[in-house]
C-alpha cells in the first residue's frame, strides 16, 4: 500500500493518538501497580545548575554573568535516535540550515553568528573541521552524550581563544558523571525505516568509575531535493548510517590526586545528490571524534589540571560513477591540544591561570582547482597544511551574596598570523531579593580557516582574523522554582572574511528573553529572540542587508507534566522569514514546528520513549543554495525501549 503525504500523516496521527491513549491508561495502571521509591525516583529538574564552560570552574548559573543553557541527560533522553544538531535546533536563540535529512551538511546560527564563529569543544578539546571551520554536529549521536552546556556571547573568547565570538558549546561524553553501576540496552524504530540499537555499561566503586557505550543508527531517509531549479537531481531517498561509541574512565589515585580519560567517536555514511544527476550513487564517509586524558591535583587552596587530547574530522567523498573521480576528495583534520591550568582560592574569589598548546593539521587530497575554469580541473594540495597556537590566560571570578564579578585575559600566538589578545569584564548586583542586574564587555576573534587561506583558486595567505567588540546587559529574576532573564546585546564585527579579503563589517543587535518555571509536577518555559544582523561593509552593494539565515524573530514555548512513572512534554518553536543569499533576493518562509515527547516506565527497569516531530506536518525549508531548495521532513516519529540492569 502506498500512501500520499497527507494520508500517511493522517494515519500516523491516528496511530499517535491511539498510542497516547494507551500510554495514559498504562500510566494510570503503572502508578497503582509499580513500586516507586518515592519522589527520589523522579528525574531531578534543577533550574539553577552547575556549569563549568562559562568560567572553567564549577559555578552555579545564578552566579554566571553570561547567558547559559544546560541540556542535561534527562532532557537528552527525549532525543533518542537523533544527533546533536537535532538537539540544538530546539534550543532558544539557535537556528539551523540543513541540506536534507539526518547526516546531511548543516550549519547553525547563534546570536547572529554562524557555526564557524561559535567554538565547539568535547570534554575541553576543540572539535571542528579546520578546512571549513564548521563542526560536524550532524554526525554526533545524542545517545552517547551526558550533557551539553551552551555559553551565549563572546565572553568565551578570552577563556578559550579563537572562534568563540558568538559563544561556546561544550559536549560532555557519557561517563563524566557515573552515579551507580548499571547496564542498559536500547532499541528503537521510527519513520523512514529508522532504527537504533545500543548498549551502555557503567561500573562505579569508591575510587573509580568506568563507562562504555556503543550504538548503531540507520535510516533510509528521504529525498533531499525539494526543488531542483535548472538541474536534474536523482530523486531517491538519501540514507544515513552511523556507528557510535563513547568511553569514560575516572580513578582516584589518592585523596588529592585523580586521573581520567574520555572519548567520543562516530563512523558514518551519508547518501548525497549531485548536480545534473551525473553521480546518482554519490555518498560521503566521515570519521569524527575526540579523546582526552587528564591528571588533576587538588589541595584546599588549589586545583591543578594537566590534560592532553586530540580530535579528528575525516571526510571522504565518493561518486562511484567516474574513473577520473572514483575516490573523490578527502579532508582529514587532526587537532592536538595540551593544557595546564590551575584554580587558586584567592580569598575572596578564584584566580585561574594556565597555558595551552594547540596543533592543527590538514591532510587534503584530490582537491580540485576550478579557478578560471581550467579543463581539466587541476588537483592540488594545501600548502602549508599545519599550524600551531601557543596561549596563556588568566581569569578572576568572585561570587558574593550581593554581587558577582568576572574578568579574563588571554593571548594567542598563532604560527600563521601572529598574536591576538582578548579580554572580558563583567559584573552583576542584586538590588532586591531574587533580582540580579548585570553588564559585560568582551572582545573576540575568529582565525582564518585553511579554506580561507589556501583553498585552490580562492586563497589568500595574508588574511587576518575577524574581530569583534561585544556589549551585553541583562536583568534576571531567580527565586523559588522560576528563572527568567532578559538580555540585550550589541556587537560590531570587523575584518569579516569574504571573497578572500578582510573587507567585511557587520553589526549585530538583539534581545533574548528566557523563562523557566517548575510548579508542582508541571514545567513551563518560553524563549523569544529578536535579532538585527546587518551587513555594514562600506561601499558594498549589500550594505545594510540582513546576514543570511538570520531570522529577525524566533521563539519557543513548552509545557511538560511529570510523575514518578511517566512524563510528557509538548513544545513549539517558531522561526521568522530569513534570506538565504547576501543580496536578500531569496527569502525562506517562516515556520512553526510542534513536537511531542514522552516516556513511561512499563516496569521499574523498562522505559518506553516516544518522540513525534513536526506534529502539524508543516511544509518548510531550511536551506536554499543557488536556487535549489533542500527538503525537510513532514510529521515523523521515533520510539524506543530502554532496559536497565542495576
Amino acid at each position: 500500500m502506498v500512501l500520499s503525504r497527507s494520508s500517511s500523516a493522517a494515519y500516523l496521527r491516528l496511530c499517535i493518538l491511539s498510542a497516547l491513549g494507551m500510554v495514559a491508561v498504562s500510566a494510570t495502571a503503572a502508578t497503582n501497580d509499580l513500586t516507586v521509591a518515592g519522589d527520589n525516583a523522579l528525574p531531578k529538574v534543577e533550574l539553577d545548575e552547575i556549569v563549568v564552560t562559562a568560567t572553567r570552574t564549577p559555578t552555579k548559573t545564578s552566579n554566571v554573568i553570561a547567558q547559559t543553557r544546560v541540556i542535561d541527560k534527562e532532557e537528552l533522553q527525549r532525543y533518542q535516535g537523533q544527533t546533536v544538531v537535532d538537539v540544538l535546533k530546539n534550543q532558544s536563540g539557535i537556528n539551523i540550515s540543513q541540506s536534507g535529512g539526518m547526516g546531511t551538511i548543516s550549519n547553525f546560527y547563534m546570536r547572529g553568528y554562524d557555526s564557524k564563529q561559535v567554538l565547539v569543544i568535547i570534554d575541553g578539546i576543540r572539535y571542528s573541521s579546520i578546512s571549513t571551520g564548521t563542526p560536524s554536529l550532524n554526525l554526533l549521536s545524542a545517545d552517547q552524550i551526558d550533557r551539553i552546556e551552551i555559553l551565549y556571547g563572546a565572553s568565551g573568547s578570552s577563556i578559550y581563544g579563537s572562534d568563540a565570538m558568538g559563544g561556546v558549546i561544550q559536549i560532555f561524553t557519557k561517563g563524566s558523571n557515573v552515579e551507580q553501576s548499571n547496564v542498559s540496552t536500547t532499541i528503537g524504530y521510527g519513520s523512514h525505516n529508522h532504527y537504533q540499537v545500543g548498549v551502555t555499561g557503567q561500573l562505579k566503586n569508591d575510587t573509580s568509575s568506568l563507562s562504555l557505550g556503543v550504538s548503531r543508527n540507520k535510516t533510509d531517509g528521504f529525498n533531499a531535493i525539494a526543488n531542483s531549479n535548472s538541474f536534474d537531481y536523482n530523486a531517491d531517498d538519501d540514507g544515513f548510517k552511523s556507528t557510535n561509541a563513547s568511553l569514560g574512565l575516572q580513578h582516584k589515585l589518592s585523596n588529592s590526586l585523580s586521573a581520567g580519560l574520555s572519548a567520543l567517536y562516530s563512523d558514518s555514511t551519508t547518501d548525497i545528490d549531485s548536480a545534473g544527476n551525473t553521480f546518482p550513487n554519490a555518498y560521503s564517509d566521515q570519521k569524527n571524534g575526540s579523546a582526552n586524558a587528564f591528571i588533576q591535583h587538588q589541595t584546599p587552596l588549589t586545583v591543578t589540571k594537566l590534560s592532553y587530547g586530540q580530535s579528528i574530522d575525516k571526510l571522504t567523498s565518493h561518486d562511484n560513477n567516474s574513473i577520473n573521480y572514483q575516490d573523490g576528495s578527502q579532508f582529514d583534520t587532526t587537532q592536538e591540544q595540551a593544557r595546564l591550568e590551575s584554580q587558586i582560592n584567592a580569598q575572596p574569589g578564584t584566580v585561574t591561570v594556565g597555558a595551552e598548546w594547540l596543533s592543527q593539521k590538514l591532510d587534503a587530497s584530490d582537491v580540485l582547482d576550478f579557478s578560471g575554469f581550467p579543463a581539466p580541473a587541476v588537483q592540488t594540495a594545501y600548502d602549508p597544511d599545519d599550524r600551531t597556537v601557543k596561549s596563556a590566560f588568566v581569569g578572576y571570578q568572585l561570587s558574593e551574596s550581593y554581587y558577582d564579578l568576572q574578568a579574563n585575559y588571554r593571548v594567542d600566538d598563532n604560527s600563521q598570523y601572529g598574536n591576538e589578545s582578548t579580554y572580558n569584564v563583567g559584573a552583576a548586583v542584586r538590588p532586591l531579593d531574587g533580582v540580579r542586574i548585570g553588564a559585560s564587555y568582551a572582545t573576540g576573534f575568529r582565525a582564518p580557516t585553511f579554506n580561507d587561506l589556501y583553498y585552490p583558486g580562492y586563497n589568500n595567505p595574508d588574511l587576518k582574523p575577524e574581530t569583534s567588540k561585544n556589549t551585553e546587559v541583562f536583568v534576571e529574576y531567580n527565586k523559588g522554582k522560576q528563572i527568567s532573564r532578559l538580555t540585550g546585546y550589541h556587537t560590531d564585527v570587523e575584518d569579516l572574511i569574504g571573497g578572500n579579503t578582510n573587507t567585511g563589517e557587520a553589526q549585530i543587535k538583539g534581545i533574548s528573553l528566557t523563562s523557566d518555571w517548575l510548579v508542582d509536577s508541571f514545567l513551563f518555559g518560553l524563549g523569544y529572540d529578536y535579532l538585527d544582523a546587518k551587513n555594514k561593509t562600506a561601499n558594498s552593494t549589500n550594505y545594510n542587508n540582513d546576514l543570511v539565515y538570520r531570522p529577525q524573530n524566533s521563539g519557543l514555548i513548552y509545557v511538560g507534566y511529570q510523575q514518578p512513572t511517566f512524563d510528557v512534554r509538548l513544545e513549539a518553536k517558531h522561526t521568522d522569514d530569513r534570506f538565504s543569499d547576501a543580496t536578500n533576493q531569496t527569502k525562506l518562509d517562516s515556520y512553526t514546528l510542534v513536537n511531542l515527547s514522552g516516556s513511561i516506565y512499563i516496569q521499574p527497569n523498562l522505559r518506553a520513549n516516544l518522540r513525534v516531530d513536526n506534529l502539524t506536518d508543516e511544509d518548510y525549508t531550511l536551506s536554499n543554495q543557488f536556487g535549489t531548495e533542500y527538503a525537510t521532513d513532514g510529521i515523523n516519529y521515533f520510539t524506543s525501549l530502554t532496559y536497565n540492569w542495576f
